[in-house]
């Protein structure tokens, strides 16, 4: 029984973590798409 808590905890905190770097990669999204949004192109 004590493996399966270990790997309940290991999971626990891999989902946590998971869950903190889609936050950022979020964020990150957010200001490219920001900073791109000052560009515009034109047809030629």
């Amino acid at each position: 029984m004590s493996q399966l808590d270990e790997l309940t905890q290991q999971n626990a905190a891999l989902v946590e973590e998971s869950s903190a770097i889609a936050d950022f990669l979020k964020e990150q999204s957010r200001k490219l798409s920001e900073a791109v949004g000052w560009f515009q192109l034109t047809e030629t």
